[in-house]
């Protein structure tokens, strides 16, 4: 069993009562993972989507799927609060294409697909952050 000094262990303790910081570390970075990979995949079919209606091909100059301007794209943004983080848009056409609609549009999962498939990387991300800061204390003693 590991034995602590009293210098060390007050070292300890203010790692604990500083977790916040070590969270919101994490959480800032897990966010920045799952931003960059929803806006990575716009334009691609690398998820599986549906190819797009010969009408919409017709009206595009690409076979890019959710890209037409860059402006869905560009919307995309993350914040972090306590214990949470959030990544979407404020793009009403975002939702559409990420839930699909009733007129037509099938789903295109971007932002829950980027968690998906960031998973493991978001868990990583946190993980070493919260480590990072515990582990902090034995360079204190």
């Amino acid at each position: 069993m590991a034995e602590f000094t009293l210098a060390g262990f007050a070292a300890h303790l203010t790692a604990l009562a500083n977790m916040t910081i070590a969270e919101h570390e994490g959480l800032e970075k897990a966010a920045v993972i799952v931003e960059t990979e929803a806006k990575s995949v716009i334009g691609t079919y690398r998820y599986g989507w549906p190819q797009l209606a010969p009408a919409t091909l017709a009206k595009k100059s690409a076979n890019t799927p959710l890209l037409e301007t860059g402006a869905m794209r560009e919307s995309i943004q993350h914040s972090v609060g306590d214990k949470e983080a959030r990544i979407g848009s404020n793009d009403d056409k975002a939702v559409w294409q990420e839930l699909g609609t009733s007129r037509g549009i099938p789903p295109r999962s971007f932002l829950a697909g980027a968690a998906r498939h960031k998973e493991k990387e978001v868990v990583a991300a946190i993980g070493d952050a919260v480590y990072g800061h515990l582990t902090m204390t034995r360079f204190l003693r």
